[in-house]
């Protein structure tokens, strides 16, 4: 098959549906559509995404809120962000920790890293830290300084600062491959 593609042959293909790759952003768009109208969470948000990127953030909140319906983690956190800022919905401090808290539980850890924002700015540095330690320990950078900061200024004892780093170190591993390091070195 590797032969096939690369005698031009054969196109690459979706490794779900079998389909070839959409070569145009017409064809990417019509797909998207299509996937919006199959009510396909990813679809949806990454609609919410375009719609918002375009200054429409009505449009973008109604499609994020369709997508967090289903389940959809990223869709959650995009809607804290405009319950903070209040684009396309009025401020609210109660809805956008709500979609911070799902989108945390479900595994972002951008969502954990400002839930330690939060607990922070309302007192709680043990709270935020522990926030802080959890989104490092799934990789995010800016976390893990936060941890460091934390650690260097007496607040976090020895054992929680060794356990976070080899979490740190462990996300970071997990996400190293041969072909993103043959990426890297182009």
């Amino acid at each position: 098959m590797k032969r096939e593609l690369e005698e031009g042959k054969r196109k690459h293909q979706c490794p779900y549906c079998r389909m070839p790759y959409p070569e145009t952003e017409e064809e990417i768009q019509k797909n998207r559509q299509r996937r919006v109208e199959a009510n396909d969470d990813v679809a949806l948000r990454q609609l919410g995404t375009q719609l918002n990127i375009q200054g429409d953030f009505i449009g973008a909140v109604e499609n994020w809120k369709k997508a967090a319906a289903m389940g959809n983690n990223r869709a959650h956190y995009e809607l804290s962000v405009m319950y903070q800022d209040g684009r396309g919905v009025e401020q609210d401090k109660k809805k956008q920790i709500y979609h911070l808290e799902v989108a945390a539980i479900g595994g972002n850890p951008k969502a954990r890293y400002f839930l330690g924002h939060v607990e922070y700015k309302n007192n709680n540095l043990q709270r935020a830290v522990i926030h802080y330690c959890i989104a490092a320990k799934q990789g995010y950078i800016e976390a893990f300084e936060e941890v460091n900061k934390y650690f260097a200024d007496g607040v976090i004892p020895l054992g929680l600062f060794m356990n976070t780093v080899r979490g740190y170190q462990a996300a970071i591993d997990a996400t190293k491959s041969p072909q993103r390091e043959e990426a890297d070195a182009v």
